[in-house]
C-alpha cells in the first residue's frame, strides 16, 4: 500500500466522523470553554470589536481556519439587528502539531478570534443591540477529538463613549497576537512537485523559525518539510505541492516570521525568483566573517580599545616574561575578547528571536550600563593621565597577582566591553548579515570580530620578532600612557553626551540640546494637540518587514527635497513604527479602515485627514499644501 494512503484513510475519517456529530454538543462541560465579549460601545456609523474566547484544558487544543491534515476550523452562525455588520473572523498565530506523521495547526492554549463589527449611520443612539453566536468547534488531545458548540450572548450599546482601560488593555493584548497584514502581494508558482512562493521581505529584516501556513486548501502537502532562502527583498518558501494540480489562481496563507509572530499575505501566479542556497550562504558567512575579523582588528586603532590593548602590551614588555608565559596570555587575552563577543550576540540574538527590536551595541539603551561603562572609561582616562592610581585595574594586574592568565583574559573581555560604543569599518555589513544568517553562521561572526579585536595581542605573543621589536622599558612609557588617556577621554565624553541624552539632561543644555525637525513618534493625543494648534502634520505608518514602506522612505520621504519643503512649512512629521503590533496604531488603521501598512496621511491646519497614494513621489510631498 502506498505509505501515503493510511494518513489520507485517517483524516478522510476523523473529518467525516467530525461532520456527522457537530451537531449538538455531547453532555457535560466542554473540553474548550467560550465566551463572546464586546470591547465597548459602537458610535453611528463608527466600529468596535467583538472577541470569542477560547480558553481549552491542559491537553486540549484547538483549529486554526486551515486545520492542516486533520481536525475541523471553528464555525459561526450570527444572530444579529441589522443595524450592525460584522466583518471575518481574524486569528492569532497558530502552532504546528506532528501526530502520526499529520500535520495539524493548532492553538494550545487560550486564543482569541477578533471581528469588527460596524454600526450603520442611522443606529439610535443609546440602543442596546442584542448579538448572539451559535459556535461549534472541535476540541483534541493527541489521541481523541470531541465536537463541541454553543450560544454565547452579549450587547452592544450604541454610544460615544471609548473603552474603559481594563477592556482596552484586555483587547490590545489579543490583537498583538494576531498576523500583520502585508499590503504587497507576493508570487506563486509549481514547479514539479513543487510550490514556490516569494514573499516580500526586506533584506535587512530578520526571521527566526519560518514556515509557511497555507490558507488555501490543497496547495501544499503540510507535514513535509519547508525549505526557506532569500533572495535580495524577497522570502523563498518552498513546499512539497499537494496530488490536487495547481490552478493557476492567487492563493493566500501566513508567513510565520518567529514563534506567535507572522504576517498574512496573498501571493498572485508568477515567476518566482530563484533564492539563495545553502552553499550561497555559507559563501555569505564566510565574506561576513572576514569582515568581522577585519572590522574587529581595525576597532584597536579607535579610541575605545586602543589605550587597553596598548596597555596590555606594555605590561609584556615592563614584565620581560618567558615566550610560553607570553603565548599563554595572548591565548588568556583572545579568549576573554571572544567568549565576551559571543556572549553579547547570542543575547543580541537571543532577544530578537524573541521578538524585540534591537541591533549591536544594544546595551547601550539602558542608561544603567552606559553610566557604568562612563565610570569605566573615566576611570581609566583618571588612571592613563596618572590622577590617581587603581591597582592593578590598567592591564588586569590585580586578577594577575597570582596567575597572569587570569588577569590577559579579564583584560580581553574588559576591551571587549569597552568596546560596544565603537562601530569600524566594515563593522557594519557584517553584523547586518549576522542578523538574518541562522545561529551558528551568526555567531561565526561575532566570534571573527572578537577574533580581530585580539590579532594584535595575538602576534605580539606568538612571534617573538615582534615582541623584539616593541621598545625597551623606560621613562618614555609613563609619557605614552599619559597621552593613552586622550582617546580614552574623548569615550568618556561620548558616553556623557549619550547618557546626557537618555537621561534628558542634554535637552537643558543648549549646545547638547537635540536638533529641531526630527520625526515625532505617533499618538492621537499628540495628533489631535498639533492639529488643535494648527499646525500641518504628515503622518505616516510603517513597519522594518514592510518593503513598500522601505522604498517609499528611501525614494522620497527622506530626501533633502522633501525635507526642505517640509522645513519651509513648519511641517511636522508624525511615524507609527507598527514592526512589532503596537496596539494604538492597530486600533488607528482599523477605524481608518485599513488592516495593514503602509498608510499615509496629509493634515493641512484646519482640514481633516487626506490619504495620499501607497506610492510616493519626492515632488507629490513637497506639493503638500
Amino acid at each position: 500500500m502506498n505509505p501515503g494512503k493510511p494518513k489520507l484513510l485517517l483524516a478522510t475519517l476523523l473529518g467525516l466522523l467530525t461532520i456527522l456529530f457537530a451537531g449538538p454538543a455531547l453532555a457535560g462541560p466542554t473540553h474548550i470553554k467560550a465566551e463572546l465579549i464586546a470591547e465597548g460601545s459602537v458610535s453611528p456609523g463608527g466600529s468596535t470589536t467583538l472577541a470569542i474566547r477560547f480558553v481549552p484544558d491542559a491537553g486540549w487544543h484547538g483549529y486554526w481556519k486551515n486545520p492542516g491534515d486533520a481536525g475541523q476550523p471553528a464555525t459561526f452562525d450570527w444572530t444579529k439587528p441589522d443595524t450592525l455588520t460584522l466583518d471575518a473572523a481574524r486569528f492569532p498565530v497558530p502552532e504546528k502539531l506532528v501526530i502520526a506523521g499529520l500535520m495539524n495547526h493548532v492553538y494550545n492554549g487560550e486564543h482569541v478570534l477578533l471581528f469588527r463589527v460596524t454600526a450603520s449611520a442611522d443606529a439610535p443612539m443609546g440602543a442596546v443591540l442584542p448579538v448572539s453566536v451559535k459556535a461549534n468547534w472541535l476540541a483534541c488531545t493527541n489521541s481523541i477529538c470531541v465536537p463541541e458548540s454553543g450560544t454565547l450572548q452579549t450587547s452592544i450599546t450604541v454610544g460615544q463613549s471609548a473603552p474603559d482601560a481594563a477592556s482596552r488593555t484586555r483587547f490590545d493584548g489579543w490583537r498583538a497576537h494576531l498576523p500583520q497584514p502585508l499590503v504587497q502581494p507576493g508570487m506563486v508558482e509549481q514547479v514539479g512537485d513543487t510550490v514556490r512562493l516569494a514573499i516580500p521581505y526586506p533584506a535587512g529584516a530578520a526571521v527566526d523559525q519560518p514556515w509557511f501556513y497555507a490558507e488555501t486548501a490543497d496547495l501544499v502537502n503540510y507535514a513535509t518539510p519547508q525549505a526557506t532562502t532569500r533572495s535580495g527583498d524577497w522570502l523563498i518558501v518552498e513546499a512539497k505541492a499537494t496530488s490536487v494540480p495547481f490552478n493557476g489562481q492567487p492563493v493566500s496563507g501566513l508567513l510565520m516570521t518567529s514563534p506567535g509572530r507572522g504576517l498574512e499575505f496573498t501571493a498572485k501566479p508568477g515567476a518566482v525568483p530563484q533564492g539563495e542556497r545553502p552553499d550561497g550562504q555559507a559563501m555569505q558567512a564566510l565574506i561576513a566573517f572576514a569582515g568581522a575579523l577585519l572590522g574587529g582588528l581595525l576597532l584597536n586603532i579607535l579610541p575605545c580599545v586602543f589605550p587597553i590593548i596598548s596597555l596590555k602590551a606594555l605590561s609584556l614588555v615592563r614584565s620581560g616574561e618567558s615566550e610560553a608565559a607570553a603565548r599563554r596570555e595572548a591565548l588568556a587575552y583572545t579568549a576573554g575578547v571572544v567568549l565576551t563577543c559571543l556572549a553579547l550576540g547570542g543575547l543580541l540574538l537571543g532577544l530578537r528571536s524573541a521578538g524585540v527590536a534591537v541591533g549591536w551595541a544594544f546595551q547601550l539603551q539602558n542608561p544603567w550600563i552606559v553610566a557604568l561603562l562612563l565610570v569605566l572609561a573615566v576611570a581609566i582616562t583618571a588612571n592613563l593621565a596618572g590622577w590617581f592610581t587603581l591597582p592593578g585595574f590598567g592591564g588586569g594586574e590585580q586578577l594577575a597577582q597570582q596567575d597572569g592568565v587570569k588577569g590577559a583574559f579579564w583584560t580581553g573581555a574588559l576591551a571587549a566591553f569597552v568596546a560596544t560604543p565603537c562601530t569600524g569599518p566594515f563593522m557594519a555589513a557584517a553584523l547586518g548579515a549576522a542578523l538574518v544568517l541562522p545561529v551558528p553562521a551568526a555567531l561565526l561572526i561575532f566570534a571573527g570580530l572578537g577574533l580581530g579585536m585580539a590579532l594584535p595581542f595575538l602576534a605580539i605573543g606568538y612571534v617573538p620578532a615582534l615582541r623584539s621589536r616593541l621598545p625597551r622599558p623606560g621613562a618614555w612609557m609613563e609619557t605614552f600612557r599619559r597621552f593613552l588617556a586622550i582617546p580614552m577621554g574623548l569615550t568618556a565624553l561620548a558616553l556623557a553626551w549619550l547618557l546626557a541624552g537618555q537621561t534628558g539632561i542634554a535637552k537643558e543644555i543648549p549646545f547638547l540640546a537635540p536638533a529641531a525637525s526630527q520625526h515625532t513618534p505617533f499618538s492621537e493625543q499628540k495628533l489631535a494637540a498639533l492639529r488643535g494648534e494648527g499646525k500641518p502634520v504628515f503622518l505616516y505608518f510603517t513597519a522594518d518587514w514592510c518593503l513598500t514602506c522601505k522604498v517609499n522612505e528611501k525614494t522620497a520621504i527622506e530626501t533633502d527635497a522633501v525635507r526642505s519643503a517640509f522645513g519651509k512649512k513648519g511641517v511636522v512629521v508624525m511615524v507609527g513604527d507598527w514592526t512589532r503590533s503596537d496596539p494604538a496604531i492597530t486600533r488607528f488603521l482599523e477605524a481608518k479602515g485599513r488592516s495593514g501598512v503602509p498608510l499615509y496621511l496629509w493634515y493641512a491646519p484646519g482640514k481633516e485627514g487626506q490619504e495620499l497614494p501607497q506610492l510616493l513621489t519626492p515632488a507629490m510631498l513637497a506639493a503638500l499644501d
